[in-house]
């Protein structure tokens, strides 16, 4: 019997499908090894030796493994083709304690080490057919980003705990996305609005039928083209306005060309991440969890790369495809080719694609039964790779030019442009937005009818807040970060609650995060230096590469690190050392509540503590109402809206913890005319009881399953 040991037991499951009897296949559940939650876990002074132990899991993991092992002919490691599966396949070895690594050529027990990029037949065959031993190069850079992290992590975070507030953690590549998004932050703070005006005129072609309306911007007066912010004011926009005053206009030129549009390429890790955002406001950490389902069900290739390169069998697959299902004009005659832009990418990986290109969406649905997120993403992944290999749009484009004299002879240069599809191309299969305007025919010199003159104040608007999509494409940009990391960055620092969501979904820095970035910034630069992190990423790159040493990678990092970290120290002063006094009384001893910063921003407590140790969040100063909710459960206390230390908000009673009453849903403000429960508004803005067993509910029930 042959074992093969692989992550995940979907994983498993698919490769049992492909697999006979002969093949024993088992799941090892991520990292059965990691370095310890209760202690630092490095040797220093020992070239930064990490002190591996088993995981919670991994203990029962490794035991269930050790009896099958010993069952086994030959034992291969099927992890994931990354620098975390390499680092999963040589801690296997090691908990296992297998035997030396064996090649194709070698019989025996020995274990083997196979890797593939898609779940398919052919992919796994052909990885049996070519073993190989473990790549310690990749162990290294996993093990040296993990050991740097954790330096980081455990030697920056308790001088945040004495210098802030106990229960900070500090973050190496985290903190520089806190960073970012810190300073995107004042810079719309700092913004200040310059006003501007646009002039339009709406005429009307005068010569061919059908005559039509259509708008046209002013672009020149005395062919000086005009700047966004060109025009400032209003009285020059009236004074603009009043010059053109019973003015002629007509056709000064007129531009006619055939533009064509390519399709993007197939979708990276980050693109991935940061379309599903724009289409479905999926989060990075689901587009991950997602994508990760559909690569071990075999649906699509591997879903951590940042590589553009496409096989040649899944490019002729794509042509056979799209020849017979659209025809061949669909297809450009030849394999699109890309290149990512990415810093670092591993070109011998290859782009996110279906495992099958002829696997349609409403096929896999019905064959995998798939989720509405996995048919949504699989959906989109199947699409964006299809079009990368399909013909360009082709649009007809029309640029009008018509002039204008003024009162004063001062000439008036206006420009509509209209765009019109002429060929779909990929966009038969990946629709994406365009603006298509069907101007009316039209001829050079020809005489236009005016209708009107319109002048409309515009603001210049401060830069957008990052949102998940936004904040990926910046750190790809910049290199921070690699595929396997964006997800975890952007959810760490909401955890943390240095970062949280505003109404419209996008990232803003909590008190705290500024609080924690202020002090990075000011006392050690490099830790949140765009340019120092995106060089570390270079050399984990160089490590996996065989090109650096990974301990003196650590060594070069440590010391100047470990030097300031001293230093500061007895250099840096605690903040907020003398706590705000307010007017607000302790209702258990009647002392003046303070108001003091914690792990998840301001809050009021006692000065009597520890002998009082009474707290409120800052949330209950006020209602969340209009009008004061009572609690319905002790009478005294109102009901004010909260957040759970992950920022889920809820809805409890403002005199806790002497009462602990507490709704998920938003009350109403009205009882239930049954039962006298509060109403509420659930996330499907239907109004119900907030009691289950109420009666009321009944209809509302019947109702949703219609």
């Amino acid at each position: 019997m042959n074992l093969i040991i692989v992550e995940s037991p979907t994983k498993a499951k698919t490769l049992q499908k492909f697999l006979g009897g002969d093949y024993k296949i088992l799941s090892s559940y991520g990292h059965v090894r990691d370095l310890p939650k209760t202690i630092f876990g490095v040797d220093i002074e020992n070239n930064f030796a990490p002190k591996y132990a088993l995981t919670a899991k991994g203990k029962t993991t490794v035991k269930e493994l050790k009896a099958e092992v010993k069952k086994a002919n030959r034992v291969f490691l099927s992890t994931d083709p990354d620098r975390e599966g390499e680092a999963i396949a040589w801690h296997l070895v090691e908990a296992l304690k297998l035997d030396k690594p064996a090649t194709k050529k070698v019989e025996g027990p020995a274990y083997r080490r196979i890797e593939f990029h898609e779940i398919t037949e052919n992919a796994i065959q052909e990885a049996l057919k070519n073993p190989r031993e473990i790549n310690f190069d990749l162990v290294n850079a996993q093990q040296a980003r993990r050991v740097l992290d954790r330096i980081v992590g455990y030697q920056l975070s308790p001088f945040l705990w004495k210098k802030i507030v106990k229960g900070l953690s500090a973050g190496r590549v985290q903190s520089v996305a806190v960073r970012l998004i810190a300073e995107r932050e004042r810079e719309i703070e700092a913004f200040n609005p310059e006003e501007y005006w646009e002039i339009l005129a709406t005429l009307k072609n005068t010569e061919n039928k059908p005559k039509k309306e259509f708008a046209a911007r002013l672009v020149k007066i005395n062919n000086t083209t005009l700047d966004k912010l060109e025009i400032k004011d209003e009285n020059r926009a009236i004074a603009i306005e009043q010059n053109l005053e019973n003015a002629a206009y007509a056709i000064s030129a007129i531009e006619k060309k055939e533009s064509r549009k390519k399709p993007s390429g197939p979708f990276t890790t980050s693109t991935l991440q940061q379309t599903a955002w724009q289409r479905f406001k999926m989060t990075a950490k689901a587009t991950m969890m997602t994508a990760q389902q559909l690569y071990e069900m075999g649906l699509i290739t591997y879903h951590r790369t940042d590589s553009l390169n496409l096989s040649v069998q899944s490019l002729s697959a794509a042509k056979n495809f799209i020849n017979k299902t659209f025809g061949e004009n669909y297809h450009p005659g030849h394999f699109n080719v890309y290149k990512t832009k990415a810093k670092g990418a591993q070109e011998a990986h290859e782009a996110i694609r279906p495992a099958y290109p002829d696997q349609t969406p409403e096929m896999a649905l019905a064959d995998k039964n798939l989720s509405r997120p996995q048919a949504k993403l699989y959906e989109l992944i199947w699409q964006r790779f299809i079009a990368s290999q399909m013909a360009a749009a082709v649009f007809d484009s029309l640029s009008v030019d018509i002039v204008a004299a003024g009162q004063d002879k001062t000439e008036y240069i206006f420009r509509a442009n209209g765009q019109t599809l002429k060929f779909d191309g990929y966009l038969k299969v990946y629709p994406s937005k365009f603006e298509e305007l069907d101007l009316p025919a039209m001829a050079n010199g020809e005489p236009l009818e005016f209708i009107k003159l319109d002048t409309n104040q515009h603001f210049t608007k401060p830069p957008a807040r990052y949102n998940e999509a936004t904040l990926i494409k910046v750190l790809e940009a910049h290199g921070i970060g690699r595929p396997s990391t964006y997800a975890p960055i952007i959810s760490t620092i909401q955890t943390r609650n240095y970062i949280e969501k505003d109404e419209k979904k996008s990232l803003k820095p909590t008190e705290i995060g500024l609080m924690v970035n202020d002090l990075l910034v000011a006392h050690f630069p490099r830790i949140v230096d765009i340019g120092f992190t995106a060089k570390m990423e270079e050399e984990f790159d160089r490590i996996a590469d065989g090109q650096a040493d990974w301990v003196k990678v650590l060594r070069d990092f440590y010391d100047p690190f470990k030097t300031n970290l001293d230093a500061k120290y007895q250099e840096v002063e605690k903040k907020n050392k003398t706590p705000q006094i307010t007017d607000k009384i302790c209702p258990k001893c009647g002392a003046n509540l303070v108001i003091k910063m914690g792990r998840f921003g301001k809050f009021y407590a006692c000065p009597k503590f520890p002998e009082c140790k009474h707290t409120e969040n800052m949330e209950s100063a006020k209602p969340a109402f209009d009008v004061e909710i009572p609690c319905p459960k002790c009478g005294t206390g109102h009901i004010v809206e909260k957040k759970t230390k992950k920022r889920k908000i809820f809805y409890g009673c403002s005199a806790y913890p002497d009462c602990d009453f507490a709704l998920w849903d938003k009350p109403t403000g009205a009882k239930c005319e049954k039962c006298g429960a509060l109403m509420i508004t659930t996330k499907r803005k239907q109004v119900k009881c907030s009691n289950k067993e109420c009666s009321a509910n009944a209809k509302l029930k019947n109702q949703n399953e219609k």
